[in-house]
């Protein structure tokens, strides 16, 4: 029978709605139902949440993909006919199936095709694998791949092109870092692309030079990127498919079961044709390029149904910056370990908020990578300039921007209020009143906790003793009132949420041999809620996902131990039961045993 204490054997939450349909002449008799299990429902994950349904039970019905009741195992078993099946959790833990709110799956996908360099050791064991890579390929075929990290390697030394020119066989090639922000490509590549020492690179991107002025094989940024990206062959339709659903299937198996998403359109077009065809299992909330003119915007949002809860377009996803490992963050004081370098913004200030405010004023939710505490502060002055668009006109303006100042003016009055709920994605390093800012305008924090298991070995090193107190602040953020959603940054980490979870509790590294700035940890019950409930609001859908309870989707994921009540390291080593979306079972482990 079910451990769980208080559980409420006899509550039936949704039940009168169920009588009522019975009444009615319909069949009220649920299609699923979930029994003896220690379920979490939720609605004491917030402090001060006075939802009716108990924060644990121990039963869920669920018909047409949504949870009609909850409550004791006799209510719920109660409600069954001999169509109703019936799926014995057997004491073991359950709750609300995690909803990771940044991932790139198509990235993802594609690096589990190719060389995939996730986790290389050193610079050896990479060119061990792009060498037998290229030894099964024909003629003229690239070598494609990504995910290495140098900074996990001895001496921390970037590769060159050199390095590749002697395993590639003169395929050219080019070799994605695990954060998407830099790339390592050949001799061979350089040359298809054009780019010589001549070459100057575009704004927002740079081409790492040699003494002699030659290029490295290091490119920085999106628009240095493209220029290699853009004469890649593309992917076929069949490729990139069958990369989503590599990333689908992991996602699954560790307990996601929605995820908020970056991928090319493409991708985006290959998602829609997985769910005409049944075969896409996971919820997809996918972001638009930002920067795409707005009329191509408008055609993507209207092409696909905006209630679709499977499957949907949600906000534009925008630049700042790059990253802290390859230094690329845009900060407003050198790197404490580069001291003439300021890392890469990739907009000027005015640009930006006149694109951000256009966008905002067409009803686009507006999402900023932001990472350096000069990206954030851009992020800020633009989303501030954006939000007064959407002011309703009987609400006195707010303070004037830093940089944009005032926009409401003319024909933007006569633009409908909205509840904009822009973002800023990552937001790891910020300036002394960012918090405040944050709070003022309403902008929700969409961080990844699991960054800092890696970054924690040499952020202190980049940003120095002052501003590393400001970094990863997830603490600060709530204190300051700020909505906090997490995600993974998946592939650049893990999509389990179990590392985030263990990483935003403990503040420590796998092993627990170091700590990072531990002032800034979270309670267990606050991870789940930004893993979850801030999630679903982050992406407007927190009536309908979030929680177990009656009119929300079926979404739950059955665990080996309860997370709730484990240690730190118990947690981190959680193993996924079984994934139901909708009420259906999608992942199931093979051995099914719950820890001892």
């Amino acid at each position: 029978m079910c451990v769980a204490a208080g559980l409420g054997m006899g509550f039936a939450a949704g039940v009168p709605a169920l009588a009522q349909a019975a009444r009615a002449g319909h069949s009220a008799a649920p299609d699923v139902i979930f029994y003896d299990g220690n379920i979490l429902t939720g609605t004491r994950l917030k402090d001060g949440d006075a939802d009716a349904t108990p924060g644990r039970v121990s039963a869920v019905a669920v018909r047409a993909g949504k949870i009609v009741a909850v409550g004791g195992n006799a209510a719920m078993l109660a409600m069954r006919d001999a169509h109703t099946k019936t799926v014995d959790l057997k004491g073991a833990f359950a709750m609300p199936g995690f909803n990771d709110a940044h991932t790139h799956m198509a990235f993802a996908g594609r690096q589990k095709l190719s060389v995939d360099l996730d986790n290389v050791a050193s610079l050896a064991a990479m060119l061990a694998k792009v060498q037998a890579y290229a030894a099964k390929l024909g003629p003229g075929e690239w070598i494609l791949g990504g995910g290495w990290d140098h900074t996990k390697w001895a001496g921390a030394k970037l590769p060159t092109r050199q390095d590749l020119d002697a395993v590639s066989a003169g395929h050219p090639a080019y070799l994605g870092r695990t954060d998407g922000h830099i790339a390592i490509v050949n001799t061979a590549a350089l040359k298809a692309a054009g780019i010589t020492d001549a070459t100057i690179a575009p704004k927002g991107g740079a081409i790492d030079r040699d003494a002699d002025g030659h290029a490295t094989g290091i490119l920085r940024e999106g628009p240095t990127l493209a220029l290699v990206e853009k004469i890649i062959p593309p992917p076929s339709l069949a490729m990139r498919r069958k990369g989503i659903e590599l990333a689908m299937n992991d996602a699954l198996a560790h307990g996601v079961t929605s995820i908020q998403d970056f991928s090319d359109w493409e991708d985006f077009l290959a998602m829609e044709g997985m769910e005409r065809q049944g075969a896409l299992h996971l919820r997809i909330a996918e972001w638009i390029e930002f920067a795409q003119p707005i009329g191509v915007l408008d055609e993507r949002r209207a092409s696909h149904p905006a209630d679709d809860v499977l499957l949907h377009t949600t906000m534009l996803k925008g630049f700042m910056d790059g990253s802290l490992g390859s230094r690329t963050a845009a900060m407003s004081e050198a790197y404490a370990d580069d001291k003439n370098n300021l890392g890469i913004a990739r907009y000027d200030q005015g640009k930006l908020n006149e694109m951000a405010t256009a966008r905002a004023a067409d009803g686009f939710q507006l999402g900023f990578h932001a990472i350096g505490d000069l990206a954030n502060d851009m992020a800020l002055n633009a989303l501030g300039a954006a939000e007064q668009v959407g002011r309703p006109a009987n609400v006195a303006a707010g303070p004037k921007n830093a940089a944009g100042g005032v926009v409401m003016s003319g024909p933007a009055a006569a633009v409908k209020p909205a509840d904009f709920r822009f973002r800023i994605e990552h937001a790891q390093v910020v300036s002394p009143g960012a918090f405040e800012r944050f709070a003022q305008l309403g902008v929700i924090a969409s961080m990844q906790p699991s960054h800092l298991l890696t970054d924690m070995a040499w952020a202190p090193a980049r940003l120095g003793p002052e501003r590393v107190k400001r970094a990863y602040a997830w603490r600060s953020f709530l204190d300051h009132g700020v909505t906090l959603a997490f995600g993974t940054d998946y592939p650049v980490e893990s999509i389990s949420p179990f590392r985030g979870l263990y990483s935003a509790i403990t503040r420590q590294n796998v092993g627990g041999t170091q700590t990072f700035q531990p002032q800034e940890k979270l309670t267990i019950d606050e991870a789940l809620y930004a893993y979850t409930q801030a999630s679903a609001f982050a992406e407007f859908r927190e009536k309908v996902k979030g929680r177990l309870e009656p009119g929300y989707l079926a979404d739950m994921v059955v665990l080996d131990r309860d997370i709730t009540r484990a240690s730190a390291q118990e947690v981190l080593h959680t193993q996924v039961l079984r994934t139901v979306v909708g009420g259906e079972t999608v992942y199931q482990s093979a051995t099914g045993q719950m820890a001892p």
